[in-house]
């Protein structure tokens, strides 16, 4: 199943041929996690491209207070990794883990970048979607910057519905880089105006 998922994906944002997904597929792992199990923790390298098919993902650090500071989530039909560490074969900063049961599809950097250079098509789709997450990276610092508390989490709500049910207050509480007790306050007020 989760091959197919993926394979859907890539035909929905590029055109390839059977030919080219038979080559995607022959080169994919599939990873299963359960919740709270590793994909990536800090201090090994990355070494793979990765994309969920099924369920939610977190990357993040922990500073050394123990604090978690979450970087992003990713869900069904989008990709995951530490894009620095895969790129310079340094160890990670981050830990990727399940915040719910999940599947993704694995692609090690050699052959990805090789399927890239010889499918054009899957090329300029990968290239598209690492210029969205540039933007969105630069757009999510300036709103870190310049919003408020309350600013930050109706955004979130407008951005990422799909997300604020699956996912508990206090790690959304850490992507924002607020406290849970500011979250609650700022979750209070909002229904208020609303009501």
């Amino acid at each position: 199943m989760g091959f197919e998922v993926f394979a859907q994906y890539i035909k929905e944002k590029s055109q390839v041929s059977d030919e080219d997904l038979r080559r995607v597929e022959a080169v994919s792992q599939m990873k299963k996690l359960r919740k709270r199990q590793y994909l990536l923790q800090e201090g090994d390298v990355w070494k793979n491209n990765a994309f969920v098919t099924k369920g939610c993902v977190r990357t993040y650090s922990v500073d050394e207070k123990g604090n978690e500071h979450i970087q992003s989530f990713a869900i069904e039909n989008w990709w995951t990794g530490d894009r620095e560490s895969l790129l310079s074969g340094q160890p990670s900063r981050f830990n990727i883990d399940a915040v719910e049961d999940s599947e993704l599809v694995l692609i090690a950097k050699e052959p990805f970048d090789l399927l890239c250079k010889t499918i054009p098509a899957l090329g300029a789709m990968v290239n598209g979607i690492l210029e969205r997450s540039f933007i969105a990276s630069q757009n999510r610092i300036q709103n870190f910057l310049s919003l408020s508390a309350e600013e930050k989490y109706l955004q979130f709500l407008d951005k990422y519905p799909q997300l604020t049910t699956r996912i508990p207050q206090s790690m959304i509480a850490s992507y924002l880089g607020i406290t849970p007790e500011t979250l609650s306050r700022v979750r209070k007020e909002s229904y208020r105006k609303k009501g």
